[in-house]
């Protein structure tokens, strides 16, 4: 099994160094480049434009020309690969999906798994970052319990973690966790954004008490 230190591609590394990836997703795109600044203001420096929203190619190639170079944007709920090339040709720096079985890509691919079994093909399959979802009903322990037997993986929980979980499910391992509802809330449909940005520090600043 290889080591969880070992070296990573330039955008998981970034990643896993920021312990976030907020993720976008509403029926339309066109609330994200507000909510895009409000995050990057707030020190979230991953984005995954979810490709059921409503505009989310447009919306990506957008956000790719609005934030700084430092702001990865990538692609979610990437099912095909023709969804993951209109996503790379549009900007996507990283493309993650709900399920795994996308042939190799030109970015990082997260796939997504659920059980040990799924975890470990993906990470034989050379997946730098695994995305364990759906995770809330699962738990940290889950996680913990996970990487005993698997000590070498990095593994992303998404779905169901609220803001409050962040620092559990870091300290049980987790490279980097994925944030949809709890975080972005209503602030991509007219909610209010100083209340997104309020919740956006309260995530950073759960990844530096994990981590400190």
């Amino acid at each position: 099994m290889t080591d969880q230190r070992a070296p990573l591609d330039p955008v998981s590394a970034a990643i896993v160094d920021s312990g976030l990836v907020a993720v976008l997703r509403a029926p339309t795109a066109d609330g994200f480049a507000a909510v895009a600044d409000v995050l990057v203001a707030a020190g979230i420096t991953a984005l995954e434009v979810t490709l059921t929203s409503q505009g989310a190619l447009e919306a990506i190639s957008g956000l790719c020309r609005q934030l700084p170079a430092t702001v990865m944007v990538g692609a979610g709920t990437v099912l095909t690969d023709d969804d993951a090339k209109a996503a790379v040709d549009a900007g996507a720096t990283f493309l993650v999906a709900p399920v795994s079985g996308l042939g190799p890509q030109s970015v990082p691919f997260y796939p997504g798994t659920f059980s040990p079994t799924e975890i470990h093909a993906a990470f034989q399959a050379g997946a730098p970052l695994i995305k364990l979802f759906p995770a809330g009903g699962l738990g940290p322990g889950y996680l913990k319990d996970v990487r005993g037997p698997l000590p070498g993986v990095r593994i992303m929980p998404t779905g169901g973690i609220g803001l409050d979980d962040i620092a559990k499910w870091l300290t049980a391992g987790a490279v980097a966790v994925g944030l949809g509802g709890p975080l972005i809330g209503d602030a991509a449909t007219g909610g209010s954004l100083t209340a997104l940005a309020a919740r956006a520090r309260h995530a950073v600043d759960a990844v530096a008490f994990a981590r400190s």
